[in-house]
C-alpha cells in the first residue's frame, strides 16, 4: 500500500543512497521546511541541533564556506547550501539525482 501512495505522491525512497546531513536550530522555519522537503523525498538525513552552540556553529561554518544562517545541507559531503538551495535544485529536477547517487 506504501508504495502505491509514494509513487502517486512522486515519492521515490528506495532511490534515495545520498548520505544527507543538515544543520538546523529547532525552530527554525527555514530549517523546518528544508527538512519536510527531504522527508518527502524519503531521504534518511542525520540531523544536527545546533542551538545555542556556538563550537558546533563554527564547526558548520567551517564546513559551509563560512556561512553561519540555518539549515546548512550537505549531500555525499558536499556543501549545497540552505533552505533555498535545496528548493532550488529541486525545482530545477536536479535534487533527486544527487540523492539517488551512493555515498
Amino acid at each position: 500500500m506504501f508504495d502505491a501512495i509514494n509513487a502517486f505522491f512522486g515519492r521515490h525512497p528506495e532511490q534515495v543512497k545520498a548520505n544527507v546531513e543538515i544543520y538546523t536550530w529547532q525552530t527554525c522555519p527555514y530549517c523546518i521546511r528544508a527538512k519536510l522537503l527531504l522527508w518527502w523525498k524519503g531521504v534518511n538525513f542525520t540531523e544536527y541541533k545546533i542551538d545555542g552552540d556556538e563550537t558546533a556553529r563554527n564547526d558548520m561554518a567551517q564546513r559551509a564556506n563560512g556561512r553561519r544562517t540555518v539549515p546548512q545541507i550537505f549531500i555525499n559531503n558536499n556543501h549545497i547550501g540552505g533552505c533555498d538551495d535545496l528548493y532550488s535544485l529541486d525545482g530545477k529536477g536536479e535534487l533527486d539525482p544527487l540523492l539517488a547517487q551512493i555515498a
